[in-house]
C-alpha cells in the first residue's frame, strides 16, 4: 500500500468518525498509536474537520458578534495546531529518509511532503462534503447536478495529487529530490513580532 493510499484511509476514517456526532467539540478518540504516522495523520484530519465546520458556523449571519469572535479565536489557535502537525509529520519524513544521500543532480521540490498531504486531508473533506450535497433531496435537480460536476473534479484532484505526493516520496527516497523544512514564522501570533501586541 502506498503512503498516499493509507494517508486516505485515515482522512476517510477521521472524517467518518467525527460525523458520527457531528458537533465540533465532539472529544477525538484517535485509534492509532501515539507514535505512529497514522496517529498523526488521523490528528491532522480531524482538526481539518472541526475547523471547516467552525469556518461554516461562523459565516452565520446572525451569529452574535462576541460569539463571533471567539470562534475567530478558535479557528486561530486551529490553524496553530494543524500548522504545528504538519511540521510533525515532516519531521517524521525527514527521519524516515535521514540515511538517504541525494544524487548530485538532486533538486529541491517547491513543498515539503508535509503541506502536500495537508492538501490531501483538505480535499478528503472537500470530497465528504460534496458528495453530500449530491445526495440532498432537499435541493433542486441543478444544484445536484453542479456538485456532481465538482464532485468528479475533485476526485480527479485526490488521484492527481496522491500521485504526485507518491511520486516525491520515491524521488527523495532514490535521492533524485531532497527536502528541507523551514520552520514556520507567522509574526502575528508572536507578541514579540506583532506591533499590536508588543507596543502595549
Amino acid at each position: 500500500m502506498s503512503f498516499t493510499e493509507k494517508a486516505n484511509l485515515v482522512f476517510n476514517q477521521a472524517i467518518r468518525d467525527y460525523h458520527l456526532k457531528d458537533h465540533v467539540d465532539t472529544p477525538i478518540a484517535n485509534p492509532y498509536e501515539r507514535e505512529s504516522i497514522e496517529y498523526d495523520l488521523y490528528l491532522k484530519c480531524w482538526i481539518d474537520t472541526v475547523q471547516w465546520h467552525l469556518e461554516d458556523i461562523i459565516r452565520d449571519p446572525h451569529i452574535d458578534p462576541t460569539d463571533a469572535l471567539a470562534l475567530k479565536r478558535r479557528i486561530d489557535r486551529s490553524n496553530q495546531d494543524r500548522t504545528d502537525l504538519v511540521e510533525e509529520i515532516d519531521s517524521y519524513f525527514r527521519k524516515l529518509y535521514e540515511d538517504v544521500k541525494p544524487l548530485p543532480e538532486a533538486r529541491l521540490n517547491t513543498e515539503s511532503p508535509a503541506w502536500a498531504v495537508d492538501r490531501l486531508s483538505i480535499l478528503a473533506l472537500k470530497i465528504w462534503h460534496m458528495q453530500e450535497q449530491v445526495d440532498r433531496q432537499d435541493a433542486e435537480p441543478e444544484h445536484i447536478q453542479k456538485c456532481q460536476i465538482k464532485l468528479e473534479v475533485l476526485k480527479e484532484q485526490q488521484v492527481d495529487l496522491s500521485t504526485a505526493i507518491d511520486q516525491l516520496l520515491d524521488d527523495i527516497e532514490a535521492g533524485r529530490k531532497y527536502m528541507k523544512v523551514y520552520r514556520q514564522m507567522k509574526m502575528y501570533n508572536d507578541p514579540a513580532t506583532n506591533p499590536i501586541l508588543y507596543k502595549k
